[in-house]
């Protein structure tokens, strides 16, 4: 029987429903492209207007001119009906009755544009009601003229600029814009980027620290800012929960060796009155009573495990046959189910005898109480493609399995699912959680997946480095 392992896939959560939360970098340079949009676009557009307003402004000047040379033509008597000029400006009498007009405004009615009234001599304004060439709408200077009872009003028009009165010069104008957007949001960025570089490296420093590992501290920057204060606050709360976990787990430790006296006591003593108790009630009750001091005390064991785990304390490493050491985890103990272990080649790896020996009993315990009728112990290696060797164990049982959303929730502490599988049969509901501590403390991985071969049941995966063929054969 040979199968396949493959590890378990580790898929971060992701919220569903959210949209991706963008970073700061990028929160920090887009913030700085709408900044420079807006002012740059708002910039231009000013720019445009100045211009048009300039442009305005000389057009007006103009049309002063063209009217105030009609009107002294006006007043000298020298006025023909016909204004030898290229300007649109037309001089009209108090009935309305148009007296002289230029060239282009041959043709055309009287300006529609309000009069001067009589106390001014000359109004400015536009018009788009104005019957002249080249419109539709107009600049507009009207000019009150008088000579005894006579009055004449002379209008010089000009077509109003557009919105955008050099094409060529708006074009030219608006190049800088994108460029000026592009550079800032590239100077933006990699400020941004340098700013923040102390923060992912105070990150990637947290990432690495573990419960196990909590001496550590991360890096704090040289120069006096926010960064510097943020790496000397992470520092100080690190100091604190050191404090707290150290102080924590001594309890536990603590509380746990106290215990363990009193409870051999009360296993002797029990054993001491089952051997000569004869009422059959008072017998039943002592047995159970005895099988709660011996789960009382594997939960003892347990803790005491996870104390020495947490606390960092050094693994004494030695080469380990793991073929060997499955054989022997196998006949350790009488067990409920079938137990076949698959000899296959050699496999050595550098770990600690006991704790991988603990690991490895309570993945058979585990199976040994769920399993229908049989358990499978496959030790086998595999070889990557860079050369680098791997040791798997694979323990396998036909019991119900664990559902797929179920199987991350199997490795917490006193964790109790509600299928068949994990009814209270006996275990602490700590032991998996250990073997996979044990399994990281020495750079491997465990996992549970379903059986490859489709039948039911659970596939407990355990992989550790593996030492090379030459070096797990040297003495």
């Amino acid at each position: 029987m040979e199968e396949r392992d493959q590890p378990a896939a580790d898929t971060p959560r992701r919220h569903e429903g959210r949209l991706p939360t963008l970073t700061l970098r990028t929160r920090v340079t887009a913030l700085a492209v709408l900044a420079a949009t807006v002012v740059l676009v708002g910039g231009y557009i000013a720019l445009q207007a100045l211009q048009r307003r300039d442009i305005i402004a000389e057009v007006r000047g103009e049309l002063n001119e063209d009217g105030e040379v009609v009107t002294r033509l006006l007043m000298a008597h020298r006025l023909n009906r016909r204004l030898l000029r290229e300007d649109l400006v037309q001089v009209v009498d108090a009935r309305g009755v148009i007296v002289s007009a230029s060239v282009p405004m041959v043709g055309y009615p009287p300006v529609d544009f309000m009069v001067p009234p009589p106390e001014r001599t000359r109004t400015e304004g536009h018009s788009c009601r104005v019957q002249a060439p080249d419109g539709p709408c107009y600049l507009v200077t009207a000019f009150r003229v008088r000579e005894g009872p006579r009055t004449w009003f002379v209008y010089a028009l000009a077509p109003e600029p557009g919105l955008v009165p050099d094409v060529t010069q708006a074009v030219l104008t608006a190049l800088p814009v994108p460029l000026g957007v592009a550079l800032t949001g590239y100077a933006t960025w990699l400020a941004a980027g340098r700013a923040l570089r102390p923060v992912e490296k105070i990150t990637a420093e947290l990432d690495e620290i573990t419960a196990t590992d909590l001496q550590r501290r991360v890096t704090v920057p040289h120069r006096e800012d926010e960064i510097a204060r943020l790496a000397a606050s992470v520092n100080a709360t690190l100091d604190r929960l050191e404090g707290a976990v150290a102080r924590l787990r001594g309890f536990v430790s603590d509380v746990s060796h106290e215990l363990r006296s009193p409870l051999t006591g009360l296993r002797m003593e029990l054993e001491l009155a089952l051997s000569d108790v004869t009422d059959e009630r008072s017998r039943e009750t002592l047995t159970t009573l005895q099988d709660i001091t011996e789960r009382l005390q594997a939960v003892l064991d347990d803790l005491l495990a996870i104390a020495r785990l947490e606390s960092g304390k050094h693994i004494t490493k030695e080469r380990i046959e793991l073929q060997e050491l499955a054989d022997r985890c196998v006949l350790a103990r009488p067990r409920r189910a079938r137990f076949s272990v698959e000899n296959g080649e050699p496999v050595i790896v550098l770990g600690g005898r006991s704790e991988l020996d603990r690991l490895l009993t309570n993945l058979l315990d585990n199976a040994d109480r769920h399993a229908a009728s049989s358990v499978t112990v496959i030790v086998r290696s595999e070889t990557a493609d860079d050369g680098a060797r791997t040791a798997v164990i694979a323990v396998l049982d036909d019991g119900p399995g664990v559902a797929p959303e179920d199987r991350g929730r199997v490795f917490e502490r006193f964790t109790r699912l509600s299928d068949a599988r994990h009814r209270d049969a006996g275990g602490t509901g700590l032991g998996l959680g250990i073997a996979r501590d044990i399994a990281t403390a020495h750079g491997g991985s465990l996992d549970l997946t379903g059986r490859l071969d489709g039948r039911s049941g659970a596939r407990f995966v355990l992989r550790l480095p593996a030492l090379p063929p030459e070096e797990g054969s040297q003495d």
